[in-house]
């Protein structure tokens, strides 16, 4: 796990810290993941809800990609903290490059829970989920 301070964005939220965590694309590793989320999300002032909000996000990202990861990589995950909230980048290398469905009930889950949601393709079919969660925006029912 690395750990490094990012320069801001022209016009964006500036960025606090920022946390990678690379890990074999394997289910049995998301525990770590899942922990890394939780203490970074404390660290932000998050509230319980919140965090196990992100927690279960993260979990649901995961499940959507490994299941298309190539056998043998890594998942790779980025996290933001910024002043307000955190932006977390799930990512694998596919063999197809294919988007997960945004039509599907993980989907809708994944979206309550996080508050903005975005998949997108990159270099070498490198597919990512980017969950982006901010202080005070957890629904309640």
């Amino acid at each position: 796990m690395t750990e490094e301070t990012a320069a801001p964005m022209p016009g964006a939220t500036e960025v606090r810290d920022a946390v990678t965590v690379k890990m074999p694309a394997d289910s049995a590793y998301l525990s770590v993941l899942r922990t890394a989320t939780a203490g970074l999300a404390a660290r932000l002032d998050f509230t319980l809800d919140e965090i196990e909000d992100l927690r279960i996000g993260v979990d649901e990202a995961c499940a959507m990609l490994l299941s298309q990861a190539l056998p043998g990589t890594d998942l790779t995950t980025e996290f933001e903290l910024t002043g307000d909230g955190m932006r977390i980048s799930v990512s694998v290398l596919t063999a197809d490059g294919r988007l997960p469905a945004r039509d599907t009930f993980a989907w809708t889950v994944l979206s309550a829970l996080a508050g903005e949601v975005d998949a997108g393709v990159g270099p070498d079919d490198r597919v990512s989920i980017v969950l982006h969660k901010r202080r005070g925006m957890t629904e309640s029912a």
